[in-house]
C-alpha cells in the first residue's frame, strides 16, 4: 500500500485483480476506508472479473439511464456502463462523451446513491483526460466556523431531470414553473456521517441546479457558492493520470471527482460499475 501523499488516494501493488483472495480483499476495503480512493494498476481483467470484484463491496446497482430506457452497454452485464466519447454508426458507445466532466459525486439525484464507484480503463487518449477527486471529509473539516453553524440541519435537492451540460435526462419532466425549487430530485443533508467510519464530509453532489431546502433561491445560492469555493480553493485533492489496466476504486460517500477535457479525436473508453449505497445521514 502506497499513499499519494495528497489530501487523498493510494496505490494497491502486488495484487492480481483476476484471482483476488479474501484475505488481500480484506486489505483492500481497509485502504478504501482509510484513502477514499485506490489505484491498482496493470489489471487487464475482463468484464466478468470487473462485476465480480463490485459484487464482493456489496450489491451492484443499474446506471440511472439503464433503469429508464433498459439500454445495456456490455451484453450479459447489464451493471457496466461504458464512459466513452466513441462513435460507431453514428451513435456513441458509451456516457460522458469528450467534454468536461465538472465536479460531482455520482448519482447524488437518487435516494440511495451509491457507497462506490471501480473504473476502468481500456483504451486511453495521449494526453488530457486526468481523473481528480477530493476529500469531502477534509473540505468538511476545513470549513469556517460559521460555514459550519451555516449548514447544521440543512439539505441540499439534487436535480434528478438535467445533467451538468444542460440536457435533460430521458423520462424526466421539467417543472413547468421554470424554478429549481420544483425541479424533481433526491434531497440529502449536506453534512453526512460515514456509516462505516462515523467520519462526517461534506455532501455538495453537483452544482448544476442545486437548491437549500427551505432557503429562498438567492439565499441557498449564496449558501452554495461559499461551500464550493471553499472546496474547489482548499488542498483537497489529488489527480490520476491514467494508463490502460488502470482500476480506480472510490468512496463515492466522501469523495467528488472531475475529469479534465481532452481531444475529442483521440479514442477514450473506460468501463463502470457502481455499488448501491444508504441514504445519507
Amino acid at each position: 500500500m502506497r499513499p499519494t501523499g495528497a489530501a487523498l488516494g493510494a496505490d494497491v501493488e502486488g495484487v492480481d485483480l483476476a484471482n483476488l483472495t479474501d484475505a488481500e480483499f480484506a486489505v483492500i476495503h481497509q485502504a478504501w476506508l482509510d484513502h477514499m480512493v485506490l489505484r491498482l494498476r496493470n489489471q487487464h481483467i475482463d468484464d466478468a472479473a470487473h462485476v465480480a470484484l463490485g459484487r464482493r463491496f456489496g450489491e451492484l446497482d443499474f446506471n440511472p439511464g439503464t433503469r429508464l430506457t433498459g439500454k445495456v452497454y456490455v451484453e450479459g452485464f447489464p451493471e457496466i456502463v461504458k464512459i466513452s466519447n466513441i462513435v460507431e454508426n453514428g451513435k456513441p458507445v458509451g456516457e460522458l462523451g469528450a467534454g468536461e466532466a465538472d465536479w460531482h459525486s455520482d448519482m447524488c439525484f437518487i435516494e440511495t446513491p451509491p457507497s462506490a464507484s471501480l473504473l476502468r480503463s481500456l483504451e486511453i487518449p495521449p494526453e488530457g483526460g486526468d481523473t481528480s477527486w477530493m476529500n469531502m471529509e477534509a473540505a468538511y473539516a476545513g470549513l469556517p466556523e460559521e460555514l459550519k453553524r451555516a449548514v447544521v440541519g440543512r439539505s441540499i435537492k439534487h436535480d434528478a431531470v438535467y445533467v451538468s451540460s444542460g440536457r435533460q435526462r430521458p423520462g424526466t419532466v421539467a417543472p413547468a414553473s421554470g424554478d429549481i425549487r420544483d425541479i424533481a430530485g433526491a434531497v440529502h443533508p449536506i453534512v453526512r456521517t460515514h456509516p462505516l467510519t462515523g467520519r462526517k464530509s461534506l455532501y455538495l453532489g453537483k452544482r448544476h441546479n442545486a437548491y437549500v431546502m427551505g432557503m429562498e433561491v438567492a439565499e441557498s445560492e449564496r449558501l452554495l457558492d461559499a461551500l464550493w469555493a471553499h472546496a474547489l480553493g482548499g488542498d483537497f485533492t489529488w489527480t490520476q493520470h491514467w494508463r490502460v489496466g488502470d482500476m480506480m476504486i472510490w468512496d463515492n460517500r466522501c469523495t467528488m471527482h472531475q475529469r479534465g477535457a481532452f481531444d475529442s479525436g483521440a479514442r477514450r473508453l473506460l468501463h463502470r460499475v457502481v455499488v448501491k449505497g444508504q441514504k445519507p445521514a
